[in-house]
């Protein structure tokens, strides 16, 4: 990643790249001792989680036990199906099909009781239509049975039928909290949710819709989006261009605060902005215009470089207009995939060279730790700003050295690493857009550091502290999401070219949600 005063010959060759990859699609290589090695990785923690956690939600690896944190409905195998889908595997695709049919959506684990309406989203609702997509699709050869491939989507019906009554609200958003007791479920009492649990939900109920011809679930949650899309108050909500405040109030859907950025609780609304543009262009070209006016908005007043690596590139915070905030986060490292996503898809070099930038800022955070995985939180100065501006602190007296170096600084507290998959997700849409193999390569290298620093026990766990040698102590939890997007980008990156596959060539027929569970597109692809 550079800036603009470095880049001249870095910028030449790279842009040599993107304009062959406008016209030709990019030579794809794939390596199937490393993806074989992916598929070990993920056949080791299914044989974890079926042996000592199944039907529940994750694997606690080192006690060899489980844990309920998504409402005992089996989390990791719903998560998980897609994948095996991809990797072909099966007899996991047989067990987590079987699993499918048998739950019961009506209730929860008693230790499990409140539902989150947008993780209940994108884990289950999700993995359910993508499992339809694939097994009514090109992948059909691994469903056991049309009744049981018809299970999956009346399950699907019915949990969208269940979550569906938390969008009865004075303005249509949704609450994002649904309670589960003796007598049933009641909605939460929430005054006001988040644009990103309000805005990650579309992509998958506007698929349901169109795959049911029911156009009720499309319906509640586009008339939920108008209030992200077309900001109520945008003096508080919209402090700058296309980028939003945070939390909306569920009462008549103005916001209630400025602060924002592309960190966590507001990420995949920025996501699915473009992503519903892909899913289908003729209904979703204002979607396309919003992300246009976030990103235009993010290169001009968020791009920041650090004061001892100007040649990174990040994305500030913000907390109102002109009141810049110098962190991010892991999480936030899906940023440089969406830039790329939308480049290939809007033919835009600007936004796909930008991507490309933010994709090897986020590279360095891995590539600078002692275990060669990148942090859950990073600060930085500003190079642009003076030393001595009130939000531009330079790194604490024990942090320098590495700040000197890394460009960057973790703080106390955000040294964790929780299987988290956006630095490899971003990995995998630079490979696929301009087939540089240096990806697959850093996409490896992580995937060897998470393979050997994270297996513990009968499976893979989060570490304590990624610039500690073997990670500073494991945390005996294997997350759901693990299976659904680690291990998919994973492979992917290294695997054999795919119709599922994103590509470089306007001939997207999927588009991934944002737990990466894969869905057939519905407009012509693009």
């Amino acid at each position: 990643m550079v800036n603009s005063k470095c880049a001249a010959a870095f910028l030449g060759s790279a842009s040599h790249v993107l304009a062959q990859s406008y016209h030709h699609a990019p030579a794809y290589v794939s390596h199937p001792d490393r993806a074989d090695a992916v598929k070990q990785a993920f056949q080791i923690s299914w044989d974890g989680y079926y042996q000592y956690a199944f039907p529940n939600d994750s694997l606690l690896p080192i006690s060899k036990s489980y844990q309920n944190d998504r409402n005992g409905w089996g989390a990791s195998a719903v998560d998980a199906i897609s994948t095996a889908l991809v990797m072909g595997n099966q007899d996991v695709i047989n067990q987590i099909v079987d699993h499918i049919g048998s739950i019961n959506f009506n209730a929860t684990a008693p230790e499990s009781t409140s539902v989150s309406v947008f993780e209940t989203t994108i884990r289950y609702l999700a993995g359910l239509l993508s499992a339809y997509d694939f097994l009514t699709g090109p992948l059909k050869k691994y469903a056991k049975d049309e009744e049981s491939v018809n299970k999956i989507l009346e399950q699907a019906i019915n949990l969208a039928d269940i979550l569906s009554v938390t969008f009865d609200t004075p303005s249509g958003i949704p609450i994002n909290t649904l309670n589960y007791g003796a007598n049933g479920y009641t909605v939460g009492g929430d005054a006001t949710n988040g644009i990103a649990t309000i805005g990650t939900l579309v992509l998958e109920w506007t698929h349901l819709s169109d795959i049911t011809g029911d156009d009720k679930y499309a319906q509640l949650t586009q008339k939920a989006e108008e209030y992200l899309l077309n900001v109520r108050n945008p003096d508080v909500g919209e402090p700058y261009p296309g980028l939003l405040g945070t939390d909306v109030n569920v009462t008549d859907g103005t916001f209630t605060d400025s602060s924002g950025g592309w960190n966590g609780g507001t990420d995949s609304f920025y996501e699915y902005l473009i992503k519903m543009y892909v899913y289908d262009q003729d209904r979703f070209g204002a979607y396309k215009d919003r992300w246009i006016a976030a990103v235009e908005s993010s290169i001009k007043y968020l791009a920041s470089h650090p004061t001892t690596r100007p040649d990174l590139t990040f994305l500030a915070a913000y907390n109102g207009k002109d009141d810049l905030e110098f962190v991010s986060s892991h999480l936030a490292c899906f940023d440089g995939g969406s830039f790329i996503l939308g480049g290939l898809t809007l033919d835009n070099e600007k936004y796909l060279q930008f991507g490309l930038d933010l994709v090897a800022g986020c590279h360095d955070t891995y590539i600078s730790t002692v275990t060669g995985i990148g942090p859950e939180v990073f600060y930085w100065q500003d190079s642009a700003l003076p030393a001595n501006a009130s939000n531009n602190a330079g790194p604490p007296s024990s942090a320098a050295d590495f700040y000197s170096k890394a460009g960057f600084w973790i703080p106390s507290g955000g040294a964790a690493y929780v299987l988290r998959p956006e630095v490899m997700e971003s990995f995998y849409y630079a490979y696929r857009a301009t087939g540089d193999t240096k990806y697959q390569d850093w996409a490896w290298d992580a995937f060897l550091a998470i393979n050997s620093t994270c297996a513990a026990g009968v499976g893979y766990s989060s570490i304590q502290n990624v610039n500690i040698a073997g990670g500073g102590g494991f945390d005996n939890f294997q997350e759901s999401f693990w299976f659904a997007e680690v291990l998919k980008y994973s492979y992917l990156i290294q695997a054999d070219d795919a119709v599922w596959q994103v590509n470089a060539e306007h001939d997207n027929t999927w588009v991934f949600n944002t737990e990466a569970h894969p869905f057939m597109v519905k407009g012509k692809p693009i």
